[in-house]
């Protein structure tokens, strides 16, 4: 069974061969990225799945961030370049939730919360406690905690 790092590596590889100058920049700025954690620690370690996926979603995200920051500077050519490099990590994280899933989920675990008895601002943590865990991936946790706010509020 391959490793979600070696199918980056295979991916670079023919990204190269194939003179794919995007794809081939972005996957490399992401194995380093992969590397540069597995020697942060006190010993050198390889990652697992999970530990690269979170890379790979962190290096997705700055891309946003920096696409709408050069958006915003006027610096349109910038923007798309990182939206583009956004879309290539895109194809290695699992498929987003739609905003009708994510509410669902987020509806059922404010029901338990409340269950347990969390009522107020502390019902925030819970229910983030509870919904986390189910999105995992599969959602960014600014717009988890947007839904579930929106959910104690309303």
């Amino acid at each position: 069974m391959t490793t979600l790092k070696s199918k980056l590596q295979e991916d670079l590889n023919s990204a190269i061969k194939e003179r794919d100058e995007l794809r081939s920049s972005t996957l490399r700025l992401t194995l380093s990225a992969i590397t540069n954690e597995e020697v942060a620690g006190k010993q050198k370690r390889e990652l697992s799945d999970d530990e690269v996926l979170k890379v790979i979603t962190k290096e997705a995200k700055k891309r946003r961030e920096a696409a709408d920051a050069f958006a915003q500077g006027g610096r349109a050519e910038q923007a798309e370049r990182e939206k583009a490099e956004g879309v290539v990590l895109a194809a290695y994280l699992p498929k987003q939730l739609s905003d009708e899933e994510l509410e669902g989920i987020v509806a059922q675990a404010v029901q338990e919360a409340r269950a347990a008895g969390a009522e107020g601002p502390r019902a925030i943590g819970q229910v983030m406690k509870i919904v986390n865990p189910k999105v995992a991936g599969q959602a960014e946790g600014g717009r988890v905690a947007a839904a579930v706010k929106k959910h104690l509020a309303g």
